[in-house]
């Protein structure tokens, strides 16, 4: 594989799917006049999150559902053209609702995933997805996560085994809800998703993307940190807490090659001694 460019988005997304779409297209058309191959926009970028995690907003209707075949996806496949796109919306399926990410192109969906862990309440707004998958894109294979989901290294892992090279996380994830730091460089949900992301890289030995939202929404302040790490777990672009896009150029089969030559972490595996009832096997 010859160089790719990624990028990764920290940006604000809202309830307003028009706007949303809006800010997408705005986002995409830079990318693509940047030479951007694969894009990684936020988690619920399609229609917002939700105003909080602790089920106090009772009242939000919270984000508009799509159906992974509907005209909105169809849409964001539209924009994506040439490029390999992941974004995050609210999955309509039958009578149930996910907290999901697709993977489009300009010849349609690649890839879905329904958000696996959730975390606080937000199991009274989506069901939870069971399962992990990588599939094969023009940017390469690829697996996604949804924010919580890379709080469990299994959930990296499985992807990895599943011959992932990049791992793609959006997320929509806020600053601590208690004892928040009044600079948000410095608040530990920020420095735990930093952590976060450089560790799934460096365990699997991986390419890693990480979006995520930025900005404020109901009652919580997003830490952007949008970043591309590489698969040795350092960081090769990164926004800050700020808004904008995170953008790299890797060689990813030698990078792949370069990372597990001599210390291979999927190559040296032991399953037959780890704790099988602790589903690690």
């Amino acid at each position: 594989m010859s160089t790719l460019r990624l990028a990764a988005v920290a940006a604000e997304f809202g309830r307003d799917l028009e706007q949303d779409f809006l800010i997408v297209e705005k986002l995409v058309e830079q990318a693509r006049s940047a030479g951007v191959e694969l894009l990684a926009l936020p988690e619920a970028c399609l229609g917002g999150y939700l105003l909080d995690l602790d089920g106090s907003a009772a009242a939000d209707p919270g984000p508009p559902a799509l159906e992974l075949d509907g005209p909105e996806v169809r849409r964001l496949a539209a924009l994506a053209g040439n490029m390999t796109v992941v974004a995050g919306y609210c999955e309509r399926a039958g009578d149930r609702k996910f907290n999901s990410a697709v993977c489009v192109s300009g010849d349609g969906v690649l890839g879905n995933h329904r958000k696996v862990h959730q975390p606080l309440s937000e199991n009274a707004s989506y069901d939870s997805g069971d399962s992990f998958h990588a599939f094969d894109t023009p940017a390469g294979r690829l697996g996604m996560l949804i924010c919580y989901d890379k709080a469990f290294p299994e959930s990296a892992r499985a992807l990895a085994l599943d011959g992932a090279e990049i791992g793609v996380c959006v997320s929509a994830w806020p600053g601590s809800r208690t004892n928040a730091a009044s600079d948000l460089a410095q608040d530990r949900w920020k420095r735990r998703f930093d952590l976060f992301d450089r560790a799934r890289a460096l365990e699997n030995q991986v390419l890693w993307l990480s979006a995520n939202q930025a900005g404020t929404f109901g009652s919580l302040r997003f830490v952007g940190s949008a970043k591309v790490v590489d698969p040795g777990g350092e960081v090769l672009a990164d926004t800050g807490v700020e808004a904008g896009v995170a953008v790299a150029d890797v060689d990813v089969d030698r990078a792949l090659e370069a990372a597990r030559r001599h210390m291979g972490h999927l190559r040296d595996r032991r399953p037959d001694a780890y704790l099988a009832g602790a589903g690690l096997s």
